[in-house]
């Protein structure tokens, strides 16, 4: 058993002082190598009081991951492109292995001094979450994402800017399969750029969701396409040198037949607060009202009110040390079919203790604690949960 916990330490600080010195900081295209390993006393977020699929609640894994990261500007062009491949290896739970997937490629255009913008692309394949879902099946989740923006500083203190994206989500297991769907979002803002590095904009913003899978609820089938839109003011304040306001938030009307009634509307958006004062802390905070997506097999969307606190504090130049608590409180706005069972809301808990030390510019050695707790809705069979987990990982580029 001591060889087994001391088999991930050596490893990485075996991976850590054999890697090469690494590619100068001007170079486009560097290679990317990682490798790490992790615990979780519950991974499958089994509910207290119920059994552990298989007897067990807690496994160990391994990932390997290896790519390249290409940045590179031409003239007024900047293209960036990340590929990454990656290897996940489960003690117990062998059912889970999985090779994970993530591209990103975007060019940043610039035409004149006025008009700028980006278009780009995005893969990712990665294990989906079991928060919301009770299985020990392997799902993994596919989600492609393209876009495209762009924006005219018509004059030196306004801009106008438009965008455009499509994602779109599919996952592996057939219980999971009524959550696919594709969000198209366009928007079109104005923006106000005062001399003191500030902005103060109006963004018109229209979601409309496709579900090509009707979800079967009891003896009905639902159709959760949506179409969601907002208006929200976007206002970055520098209120200080050491404190940042950031803040998106408006109204926003939801029209899902299958969710609740409806029609939902309200007041909805995020408020986030950095400060930073002299020394070697940095303080961040924040707030949120949204809907979120809900991989579960029995509703799409929730209706989310949350709050995060964090700290960063810099203990030397090359070490780094993170503490961060989120609470999140889901209303899960009963449809009919739950419409006598009562209030339908849960809420999760996330603290999580990390430090990150950089020995080299291309190289980073992680170590991460957290911990996360679910209260449970009976109305929809999720009961409440507790889970422990421990990360370490080292990675570098060369």
């Amino acid at each position: 058993m001591l060889n087994f916990r001391v088999r991930p330490l050596a490893l990485l600080l075996c991976t850590l002082f054999t890697l090469p010195a690494g590619a100068g900081p001007s170079d486009a295209l560097h290679l990317y190598a990682g490798v790490g390993y992790g615990h979780d006393d519950n991974l499958l977020r089994v509910p207290e009081g119920q059994p552990g699929f298989d007897g067990t609640r807690a496994d160990s894994w391994w990932m390997r991951e290896g790519g390249l990261i290409f940045d590179k500007t031409y003239s007024r062009q900047r293209i960036s492109i990340v590929a990454k491949l990656s290897k996940y290896d489960f003690d117990h739970f062998k059912q889970l292995n999985y090779d994970g997937k993530d591209l990103q490629a975007t060019w940043f255009w610039q035409l004149g001094n006025r008009l700028e913008g980006k278009v780009g692309t995005t893969y990712q394949q990665v294990l989906a979450p079991y928060t919301d879902f009770q299985s020990n099946e392997r799902n993994l989740r596919r989600s492609r994402s393209h876009f495209a923006e762009g924006a005219w500083r018509f004059h030196s203190s306004w801009r106008v800017r438009t965008g455009f994206q499509r994602d779109k989500y599919d996952y592996e297991l057939f219980a999971q399969r009524y959550n696919n769907r594709t969000e198209d979002a366009s928007e079109v803002e104005l923006d106000y750029l005062p001399s003191s590095g500030s902005t103060v904009g109006l963004v018109a913003r229209r979601v409309k969701g496709k579900y090509p899978y009707p979800r079967p609820v009891g003896p009905n089938l639902l159709n959760d396409n949506f179409t969601q839109d907002e208006l929200k003011a976007r206002v970055l304040w520098i209120a200080t040198g050491s404190t940042t306001f950031d803040a998106l938030v408006g109204y926003t009307r939801r029209d899902q037949p299958s969710f609740g009634t409806g029609k939902t509307s309200g007041v909805a958006g995020k408020i986030k607060a950095t400060y930073q004062p002299r020394g070697k802390m940095t303080y961040r905070a924040a707030v949120w009202r949204d809907f979120a997506p809900l991989e579960s097999t029995v509703v799409s969307y929730t209706l989310n009110k949350g709050a995060s606190v964090g700290a960063q504090w810099d203990a030397t130049a090359k070490i780094k040390v993170n503490a961060d608590a989120v609470y999140e409180r889901r209303n899960y706005n009963a449809r009919a079919s739950f419409a006598s069972a009562g209030d339908i809301r849960d809420s999760i808990r996330t603290q999580s203790l990390s430090a990150t030390w950089t020995p080299r510019p291309t190289i980073q050695v992680s170590a991460g604690l957290a911990h996360q707790a679910r209260s449970g809705s009976p109305v929809l069979g999720t009961g409440s949960f507790k889970s422990n987990s421990v990360s370490l990982s080292a990675n570098a580029q060369f």
